[in-house]
């Protein structure tokens, strides 16, 4: 799913409070082997209730020929301008760009990868709400200069690092279960795989070296 995956779990994670899974399952693993990725690979994150929110499932696409089905009415996605040409210095536009799709209750959205500005779907729909709609203030800073300004303390990053350390956690969950192509129940508490004692052994991983044990900790 690639930039379709990330950002969009980075968007739920945040303002869903997602936390940590407790069930992980590897639906697809096309040419599975345990020394390298499959070609491409779907996998589901299960999130339980949390509060008064209802229980939540992400499903992650990637890889060759795996692309999730797109609503009616979607249209051709936008290249968002922060992502980097190539070394021939341009980006052959695709029918299926990089990219998120959001499901509301009543609305369904598009957008680009990164941070770029959602729309509704389909067209129709989005010139109805046209005069509704709150302005989308212009930011200041791409995707790039947004981290090296945060670091200078310039500006708040967009994807901080108490978001981005979960987040890797739930990513490698998912590793997990696509290197040994299977379902995966995960205790958010005690913070261990329960059904599987070889991934719980992938999931400790090394020991730390000496003096950095406090940065191995889940």
């Amino acid at each position: 799913m690639g930039d379709w995956g990330a950002h969009i779990i980075d968007t739920a994670h945040e303002f869903l409070d997602l936390g940590l899974p407790s069930e992980i399952e590897c639906l697809k693993a096309t040419g599975h082997n345990g020394l390298f990725f499959p070609q491409s690979s779907t996998i589901s994150f299960k999130f339980p209730e949390r509060g008064k929110m209802p229980p939540v499932e992400i499903t992650w696409y990637d890889g060759v020929d795996n692309v999730p089905e797109v609503p009616e009415g979607y249209g051709v996605s936008e290249l968002d301008p922060d992502i980097p040409p190539p070394g021939n210095g341009r980006i052959q536009p695709s029918k299926l760009n990089p990219g998120k799709i959001i499901f509301g209750k009543e609305l369904t959205f598009k957008g680009g990868s990164h941070s770029s500005t959602l729309s509704i779907i389909p067209e129709e729909k989005a010139k109805e709400m046209e005069s509704s709609l709150p302005e989308v203030p212009e930011s200041p800073s791409n995707h790039y200069a947004n981290f090296l300004l945060a670091c200078k303390g310039q500006e708040k990053t967009r994807s901080t690092f108490e978001l981005s350390g979960p987040l890797s956690q739930v990513f490698s969950l998912g590793v997990i279960a696509q290197q040994l192509n299977t379902k995966l129940v995960f205790d958010r508490k005690t913070k261990q795989i329960t059904n599987n004692s070889a991934a719980n052994l992938l999931l400790k991983g090394n020991p730390p070296r000496k003096g950095w044990e406090q940065y191995y900790k889940v």
